[in-house]
């Protein structure tokens, strides 16, 4: 039993290797017998004297003991005589009672010596019911004898129950099985943690902290609670339940999919667009677009590997931050013109079918955990193509296979870096309450490569988009532009070192701009400590950049910039160029516009704003759709706009 435990999948690990191994190497002897009344008699016949014993192994076997039974003149009647022992039917089971008010009355005889057998008063344990199931449930080894002996439902793939089985269902399923057939129960076991309430306490109606189940998946569905449940910890953990948690979920994972659906339909439909069901296996001309089909089977590779090792946790959370992080705020928001912008050629074509490819697979991937609102997707997605001939429900597609020509780790690692470098950046505009919407001068990313140089060139014109900035400039780490500070990581070192990371300090304190350089590059250091060398990596430390005159600094793991906040006339009025291009489509959503509507747009006279219009009137009608932009004393239908020192009367035309 001990070596077959090895063999078995445990989550956690260490239940299966600490707990439930130290209780099999421990093992007492089981006591099978249990004085109640329901239940599963034992089927042991003894003599008086408990010098003669028979066991039984079926009822076929009980009825031919019966039978000699009368013959010796000790029973009358054979209670079961209408049983056949041939026919598996329920209507012939249901000819015969094995509880114990029927078998003790059964006295059976040993021949030999002509003694009366009486059944043994007490039942066997109900564990053992539960231990035996694989087989009992097949009615084994009366019947599908094939799918216990040729392995066809037995071992389980799968069970699951609450840790203090450990000496229950996993031990019985465990014990019965290593016995009988020296051979494992099952492959894979979770033993399920508890749910708490918010504060980790556990839920009772005592407390009155008990969340009530059916209310809660009324009111925010099986599927929403499932994923927060799933997402917020592992199933072998405790969870802290929190209702917010679910409406966080609904909005971040749900709400993000939903968005992208819409937003695609929308396009899809008004370009009438048809998916090709048949993949390329050409790579598209769009960088863009073989990023996120590169990422999409990396991910399909990934969370084939999770389901299979049973980590629904780590599968939705590479789920929620593909759709969320790369696939919404990442490929979407870069690649809304393509779809709203100009005639339905093969780039805006083939921005459709990345997208539709994205969101079908999505569909299918969370389909296991969501499987009501992935279904909808997908049905959504697929019924208005017949000729595409799809499986009509999700459930009944296959799981996606991951195509491993269009993964690209080169590309996908220069495109995650661009986002890592722009978040860094609008963390900065954040900070300092610039809105994106407002052009900066520049951004400053130092590199310690040549590879790293050529890295941030061939992502230049995304972050100049994404972080609104007009120049990106690449230095060298030893410019002498950053002045880089240094420190150890405490957390990694401390352990290791203890007294002595004191020294580490020391000396990490005393280390140049030209050493912190070298460090970057080489990917270690070697330090003297205490009279002896010590290799540290570049991972021991923790390395930033203090800020400059001007610009604002900031890091995340080898990355730094540097945004330089300084704002010229002429950044500040495209900067309300740019707002006063959102105040135009968001009152375009308000009139009912199509997005597809040419307008004439008329404005109240105001300095700063006259000023703007001059210098951006074209970037501002490109953008709006606008034939016109003119500035008039009449108000009309329209609206006020106030922001940025602006104060102004909008009003939008329809030109039919």
């Amino acid at each position: 039993m001990v070596d077959l435990n090895k063999s078995i999948n445990w989550k956690p690990k260490s239940t299966g290797e600490k707990r439930f191994s130290n209780w099999l190497i421990n093992a007492n002897d089981w006591n099978l017998s249990r004085s109640r009344f329901w239940g599963i008699p034992l089927p042991i016949w003894s003599s008086k004297d408990k010098l003669k014993i028979k066991v039984i192994g079926s009822v076929s076997e009980l009825i031919t003991e019966i039978n000699k039974s009368i013959d010796s003149g000790f029973m009358k009647k054979n209670p079961f005589e209408n049983f056949i022992p041939e026919d598996m039917s329920d209507k012939n089971y249901n000819k015969i009672d094995l509880h114990k008010n029927i078998v003790d009355n059964i006295i059976l005889v040993d021949k030999e010596s002509d003694t009366p057998l009486y059944r043994e008063n007490d039942l066997i344990d109900v564990w053992f019911d539960s231990g035996a199931m694989p087989y009992a449930q097949w009615h084994y080894p009366f019947e599908n004898k094939e799918k216990i002996d040729n392995e066809k439902a037995y071992p389980a793939d799968f069970i699951a129950e609450g840790i203090d089985q450990t000496r229950g269902w996993f031990y019985t399923l465990h014990a019965i099985s290593s016995i009988v057939f020296n051979k494992k129960a099952y492959k894979n076991v979770i033993s399920n943690g508890l749910v708490l309430d918010k504060e980790g306490q556990k839920m009772s109606k005592r407390l009155g902290n008990s969340v009530d189940p059916f209310k809660t998946i009324e009111k925010y569905g099986p599927d929403a609670t499932r994923w927060y449940m799933i997402s917020n910890a592992n199933p072998w953990d405790n969870l802290k339940f929190d209702l917010d948690g679910i409406s966080e979920v609904q909005r971040k994972f749900f709400g993000t999919l939903y968005n992208i659906y819409s937003f695609f339909s929308l396009y899809a439909n008004i370009d009438g667009f048809i998916p090709n069901n048949i993949e390329s296996q050409v790579k598209q001309k769009n960088e863009l677009d073989n990023w996120i089909i590169s990422e999409l089977n990396s991910l399909i590779i990934q969370l084939e590997n999770y389901y299979n090792d049973y980590e629904p946790t780590k599968v939705c959370r590479s789920i929620s931050e593909f759709v969320q992080e790369k696939l919404s705020n990442w490929y979407v928001r870069l690649s809304r013109r393509r779809f709203w912008k100009g005639e339905f050629g093969s780039d805006k074509n083939s921005a459709y079918q990345t997208l539709y490819k994205c969101l079908i697979t999505i569909s299918k991937l969370s389909a296991p955990i969501a499987p009501f609102y992935m279904d909808h997707l997908y049905i959504n997605l697929t019924k208005n193509f017949p000729k595409q001939k799809y499986p009509e429900s999700v459930h009944l597609t296959d799981f996606p296979t991951a195509n491993k020509n269009k993964i690209d780790l080169t590309l996908q690692n220069r495109i995650n870096k661009a986002r890592v470098i722009t978040s860094l950046a609008l963390s900065l505009r954040k900070k300092e309450q610039i809105k994106v919407r407002q052009p900066l001068k520049k951004i400053m990313i130092p590199v310690n490569t040549e590879k790293e140089r050529q890295d941030i060139i061939s992502i230049e014109k995304q972050l100049k988009s994404e972080i609104n900035v007009k120049e990106i400039e690449i230095i060298t780490g030893d410019s002498g532009i950053l002045v880089k500070q240094i420190k150890p990581n405490f957390k990694i070192l401390g352990p290791r070192f203890g007294k002595e990371i004191k020294e580490i300090s020391l000396s990490t304190s005393k280390m140049t701009s030209e050493e912190i350089y070298k460090l970057e590059q080489n990917g270690e250091i070697e330090l003297r400590i205490n009279q002896k060398k010590v290799k540290l990596a570049r991972s021991d430390f923790e390395i930033n950049s203090k800020d400059i005159e001007g610009c604002l600094v900031a890091h995340s793991n080898s990355l730094t910039v540097a945004l330089d906040i300084t704002l010229t006339k002429t950044l500040i009025e495209e900067g309300i160029a740019r707002e006063f291009i959102n105040r135009v489509q968001n009152f375009r959503k308000v009139l009912g516009l199509e997005v597809t509507d040419n307008i004439k747009i008329y404005v109240t006279s105001d300095p700063i704003l006259n000023q703007v219009l001059i210098s951006f009137k074209k970037y501002i009608q490109d953008e709006t759709l606008a034939k016109s932009v003119t500035t008039t004393n009449k108000k009309d239908a329209g609206i006020d706009l106030e922001f940025d020192k602006v104060k102004t009367f909008l009003m939008i035309k329809k030109i039919n």
